[in-house]
């Protein structure tokens, strides 16, 4: 699964030239919410939508070989592909998630807790020693996040898995923003993968889905007892066009992740950016573990605007990056976190994670580097103003 060039066959023909009635090379839309029985004691393959349709099953196939998973589950977004890890545990379980994670996951795990549904402790998991404090406690499930959202830390996915099978603890790992073209947690020993495949897998910015990637088939079997039950599983147009999307993902990650290296170290060299967090960088406290970890640093950073710099001017400044939320697409955009994407999360809560007001986080796209640079630029002069 480590080969590249299998992960870009798998891409180019996942699903292509299978369509038995018309000869079709790529694959039909079917949007049939039921089909027909040849016999009522004997279901067919396809029974009702809400359970399988041949494009979901096609995606959930391709996530599956890219991810070196057994069996794929593929959900209505990348929120509904983390809740329904959550089947996995119950009432008095442990959760572990990172205290830096995504504002939507944090708020969907902080009020699930406390409902009762299971207990949830936030801990830094990029830190070994409170890392191995949090296993001690032996969790049920462990919700890890690497690279982190928005500050990229980077958590030992080999140490973290170690720790969670001495403890009889599940290991779920949200892949997103490195995609399987640069990281393979369960080829390092996670259980569970998660996508929300809004954002690189899709990579159009015109359709929200997610995926579960299990290692085991058996696991993968109680997730999708658990989708089809509780109704998150993801249409059948939304699939097709996520599989369409998917087709470049080699592609677009490769040569987005060349701009967010260039632009990263031009941010880190000037003087009005205060930090610059990009694993890609020797001065990232985790670059080390990232180059043995990753197959690539991605095309996700943040940055900090210097005390004195208007970051409204800057944001107005900008002509190429769109201030908008979510990430992966082939347009930069630009988001602060404090107000959008983790807003969701309690004030303290941001602070105790290091997101601060003047947080800026980029997505780079594919726009000419060049230009993104010398827009970056502009916008700094701007805010000097």
């Amino acid at each position: 699964m480590n080969d590249e060039k299998k992960l870009a066959t798998i891409l180019a023909t996942t699903g292509v030239a299978r369509d038995e009635a018309f000869g079709s090379v790529a694959p039909p839309i079917g949007l049939s919410t039921t089909f027909r029985w040849q016999d009522h004691r004997k279901p067919p393959r396809y029974d009702y939508a809400r359970k399988e349709t041949p494009n979901r099953e096609e995606l959930a196939a391709c996530l599956a070989k890219l991810e070196g998973a057994e069996r794929g589950v593929i959900t209505a977004s990348g929120m509904a592909a983390i809740d329904l890890c959550l089947n996995l545990v119950g009432p008095g379980d442990l959760v572990l998630a990172p205290h830096d994670c995504y504002g939507g996951t944090h708020r969907l795990l902080t009020h699930k807790a406390r409902r009762g549904l299971f207990d949830i402790l936030f801990a830094d998991l990029s830190d070994p020693e409170a890392r191995d404090a949090a296993f001690a406690l032996k969790p049920k499930l462990a919700y890890l996040e690497t690279p982190s959202n928005p500050l990229m830390r980077v958590t030992d996915l080999a140490a973290c898995t170690q720790k969670a099978r001495a403890a009889g603890c599940l290991t779920v790992a949200d892949n997103t923003f490195l995609s399987p073209v640069l990281q393979n947690p369960i080829a390092l020993g996670c259980d569970l993968v998660v996508h929300s495949t809004t954002k690189f897998i899709s990579g159009h910015s015109d359709v929200v889905g997610g995926a579960v990637l299990a290692a085991k088939r058996d696991l993968g079997d109680e997730l999708a007892w658990w989708a089809n039950c509780t109704g998150v599983t993801g249409p059948a147009f939304d699939s097709w066009l996520t599989l369409r999307g998917v087709r470049t993902l080699k592609v677009r990650v490769e040569e987005q992740q060349r701009t967010a290296e260039r632009l990263a170290r031009f941010l880190e060299a000037d003087e009005r950016i205060a930090r610059v967090h990009y694993p890609g960088l020797e001065s990232h406290p985790q670059h080390a573990l990232a180059k043995r970890q990753q197959k690539g640093f991605g095309s996700m950073l943040s940055a900090e605007l210097r005390d004195g710099l208007s970051l409204p001017k800057f944001l107005e400044a900008l002509t190429i990056p769109t201030l908008a939320e979510s990430l992966g697409g082939f347009e930069t955009l630009v988001c602060v976190p404090d107000t959008m994407t983790h807003a969701g999360m309690e004030e303290q809560a941001r602070r105790e994670a290091g997101i601060t007001p003047g947080l800026l986080r980029f997505s780079i796209g594919l726009e000419d580097a060049s230009d993104l640079q010398d827009d970056l630029a502009k916008a700094l002069s701007a805010a000097q103003l």
